[in-house]
């Protein structure tokens, strides 16, 4: 998930009552949250570097393990060092609440990202497994309405608070409302949604606290999560069960999301050499909900030396780590073979998507070196 749904998740958990556990409890909180993101300095490396390492060693079970203790000591250190040398008044934090908030927003951070189709390897250094729920897509404004409402209302107090939290309620509502591709009940929703959190921020505290909000937004968040899980429980074997009554002989399907669109799945269903593309529409009734999302693509479970030569490629060997659902163009040229290679998680015909690549082989099938000289 993007940085900003962790963040919120976090800040949503000190609303909603774990502030009152210690000193720094929000900020450990937060911090927390996004902590095991450390690993983005690589995307500096490049794109390639960035498959290879990210959502890897900082996500796995050693380093969840080693985390909670890590930011307890840090919050600790700041306690003494810095917050309480400034003000010898303030009440000490405490090391036992640290190191339960510590563990509750680190944990809280791979369990967001398994949620997506990116996928996390929880098991690293151990085993390089990637993990995928396939429920959320990696930037959800349903995520941010339900976890930062209660922020808002009692964050937006200042002229300069409240000033960025309107350019955040400005933009997200752009994202959700402007796309053609969001049906009017869900923009209807999101409206609410907004409204609901003005009134709350207006005139609501004097009815509801923010940890009350903070509450209920939890309880509804777990409800979102849990509808979107169902939906494509459903959705995918009746995609599967659709293909076969036309004729195509599939083998399983997977049901993913499609940006700030609740209502619709994004489902890819594997056949013996082809994948082919299903739109689950659960706004439309009887078969009409299911139609056909773009022109299949082909599958190679069984990829030949020409294929493997390239993936053995090493400027490549993130994308050839990461790959789930591989799809490859293999064209012969004047001096060895030309490989496109594409992930279909991301990529309709045009190619260029996330996970995109194209290696040149020699007649050797050594691979050539790009025009940059990589």
């Amino acid at each position: 998930m993007d940085n900003l749904a962790h963040s919120l998740v976090g800040a949503w958990m000190a609303e909603a009552g774990l502030k009152r556990a210690t000193p720094l409890a929000t900020a450990t909180l937060v911090i927390g949250a996004n902590l095991p993101d450390v690993d983005g300095f690589v995307t500096f490396a490049g794109s390639d570097a960035s498959l290879y390492w990210r959502r890897g060693w900082t996500h796995g079970v050693l380093a969840l393990a080693l985390w909670p203790f890590v930011l307890t000591g840090l919050m600790l250190l700041w306690d003494r060092h810095v917050r309480r040398r400034r003000h010898p008044d303030l009440e000490p934090a405490r090391a036992g609440p640290l190191l339960l908030l510590s563990t509750l927003s680190i944990l809280s951070h791979p369990a967001l990202d398994w949620l997506n189709t990116y996928g996390v390897r929880l098991l690293m250094p151990f085993d390089g497994t990637w993990f995928y729920g396939d429920t959320l897509f990696i930037i959800d404004p349903w995520v941010w309405l339900l976890a930062g409402a209660a922020v808002i209302m009692a964050d937006a107090r200042s002229r300069k608070s409240a000033a960025g939290w309107g350019v955040l309620g400005v933009a997200t509502t752009a994202l959700v409302t402007v796309p053609s591709f969001v049906p009017w009940p869900a923009k209807v929703l999101w409206a609410v949604g907004v409204l609901a959190i003005l009134w709350l921020r207006l005139r609501g505290t004097r009815v509801l606290s923010a940890e009350r909000v903070a509450r209920g937004c939890g309880v509804g968040l777990v409800l979102y999560l849990g509808a979107l899980v169902v939906g494509s429980q459903v959705a995918a074997p009746r995609a599967l069960a659709w293909l076969r009554a036309q004729g195509h002989p599939v083998e399983r399907a997977i049901a993913g999301p499609i940006p700030a669109n609740p209502f619709v799945r994004d489902i890819i269903v594997l056949g013996a050499d082809r994948y082919h593309f299903v739109r689950a529409d659960f706004l439309r009734g009887g078969e009409d909900h299911l139609s056909l999302s773009g022109p299949s693509v082909p599958r190679d479970p069984n990829p030949g030396p020409v294929i493997q030569a390239a993936l053995a490629a090493p400027r490549i060997r993130g994308l050839a780590n990461w790959l789930r659902l591989p799809t490859f163009q293999v064209t012969e040229t004047a001096g060895g073979w030309r490989v496109a290679i594409d992930d279909v998680r991301y990529f309709r015909q045009g190619g260029g998507s996330l996970g995109s690549a194209v290696v040149e082989l020699d007649e050797a099938l050594r691979p050539l070196p790009r025009d940059d000289g990589h």
